[in-house]
C-alpha cells in the first residue's frame, strides 16, 4: 500500500527542508573573508594627554574601522546579500601561513605603533621636543610569492642583516642591495618580544632589474620619547588606519580648535615624517562614515578617488601629509 502525501504537506516538507538548507549555509563559515560597514566612533574617549582637556565645543573627531569576520557559506553565494559589503580571499586579510590569532596579534601591535607615531607626529606639530630613536625596519606587508613568504610576518621589526644593525629602512635596503641576487642573507627579527634570526634568499626585484629583495613592505620603527604623556586607547581595534584621527585628537586636546566645529571622519596611517599612507576597506569605511551623521571624511590620497565614489553628500578632502589635514580642516567655510 502507498501511501500518497497531499500537495500542501509536499509544499510544507519542501519549505522545511529550504529553511534547513538556509540555516546551515547561514551558520557555516566559507574559506572567505567579508569586509563590512560600521559606524564612525568618537575618538575623544580614547585619548588622554597630561596636562590637557576633552573639547566641549561642537564638532568632534571620529575614527572608522570595518567589520571583518569569516564569511559564510550563504554569503559567499549570495555576496550582495548585506549592503555595503565585500567578499575577500583569505590572501588579503592574512599570509597564508597566519592563523587568525596570529593576525590579530599582528594588527594590535600595528594599532599599537600608530598610537606611538601619531601622538608623536600632533607634539611635534604643536611645537613640543619629541625623540624618536630608530629601532629597525617595521615589516608592514609580506608578498605571499617571494623569499619571504611564511617566514617574515606582519609586524615583525628587522634588526640586522649578516650580523650588521639595521635601524632605518635604508639601512636594510643598503645591506640587502649589497649581495647579489640569489644570496642567502642571515636576518634579524624581534616578533613581539622574542628575537630570532631567520635565512632567507634575495630574488629580483620585478620592478628594478638586476636589484635583490626579500619581498617585504617596511616602515620606520622606533622609540619614541615625548615630553609628556600621551595615552590612547582604542580597545580591540586593530590594524594602523586609525593613526591620522588619533592625531588631530590629540592636538584637540591640547587646546588647539582643529575641527572648527564640524564633525570630522579621519582614516589613514600616520608616519614619522607626518605622510599619510593609503588603506584598506575605504568603501566600507565612506558607507559607515556616510551613515553616521559626519560632516568631513578626510581620507589618503590613493583612496580618495574610490571614497568619493561612493560618498553621496559626504564632503570627501584627500590629504597627502598631517599639515595638509590641518590646512584643509582650517580654511573649511564657518560654521
Amino acid at each position: 500500500m502507498r501511501r500518497i502525501l497531499s500537495p500542501g504537506r509536499l509544499i510544507g516538507a519542501g519549505l522545511l527542508l529550504l529553511v534547513i538548507v538556509a540555516a546551515i549555509l547561514y551558520l557555516t563559515p566559507s574559506s572567505n573573508y567579508i569586509f563590512l560597514p560600521d559606524r564612525a566612533h568618537p575618538v575623544e574617549p580614547l585619548v588622554r594627554v597630561q596636562g590637557g582637556h576633552h573639547p566641549t565645543g561642537p564638532g568632534g573627531i571620529y575614527f572608522i574601522d570595518i567589520l571583518v569576520r569569516k564569511a559564510t557559506l550563504l554569503e559567499r553565494l549570495f555576496p550582495g546579500i548585506r549592503s555595503g559589503s565585500q567578499l575577500v580571499p583569505t590572501r588579503q586579510v592574512r599570509s597564508p601561513c597566519q592563523g587568525d590569532r596570529q593576525r590579530r596579534q599582528a594588527d594590535l601591535r600595528e594599532m599599537r605603533r600608530s598610537q606611538h607615531v601619531a601622538a608623536a607626529v600632533a607634539l611635534g606639530a604643536a611645537g613640543y621636543k619629541v625623540t624618536a630613536r630608530p629601532t629597525g625596519a617595521f615589516v608592514a606587508d609580506v608578498d605571499p610569492h617571494a623569499p619571504a613568504a611564511c617566514r617574515l610576518l606582519p609586524a615583525d621589526v628587522i634588526v640586522s642583516v649578516d650580523g650588521s644593525p639595521v635601524r632605518r629602512v635604508a639601512d636594510l635596503r643598503r645591506l640587502v642591495r649589497a649581495r647579489p641576487v640569489g644570496s642567502t642573507l642571515e636576518v634579524g627579527v624581534r616578533r613581539g618580544s622574542a628575537l630570532q634570526t631567520l635565512s632567507l634568499r634575495t630574488v629580483a626585484d620585478p620592478h628594478q632589474q638586476g636589484k635583490p629583495v626579500i619581498g617585504v613592505l617596511v616602515r620606520q620603527a622606533a622609540d619614541i620619547h615625548l615630553p609628556f604623556s600621551v595615552g590612547i586607547d582604542a580597545g580591540n581595534v586593530g590594524g594602523p588606519s586609525a593613526g591620522l584621527a588619533f592625531a588631530l585628537e590629540v592636538l584637540e586636546e591640547l587646546g588647539r580648535n582643529v575641527d572648527h566645529g564640524y564633525r570630522v571622519a579621519a582614516t589613514g596611517e600616520i608616519q614619522l615624517d607626518g605622510s599619510v599612507g593609503p588603506i584598506g576597506g575605504i568603501v566600507q569605511k565612506t558607507i559607515g562614515v556616510r551613515h553616521s551623521g559626519i560632516d568631513v571624511f578626510l581620507v589618503p590620497v590613493d583612496n580618495a578617488q574610490l571614497a568619493r565614489k561612493h560618498a553621496g553628500r559626504l564632503r570627501v578632502i584627500a590629504v597627502s601629509n598631517f599639515q595638509q589635514a590641518l590646512h584643509a580642516l582650517a580654511t573649511l567655510p564657518g560654521k
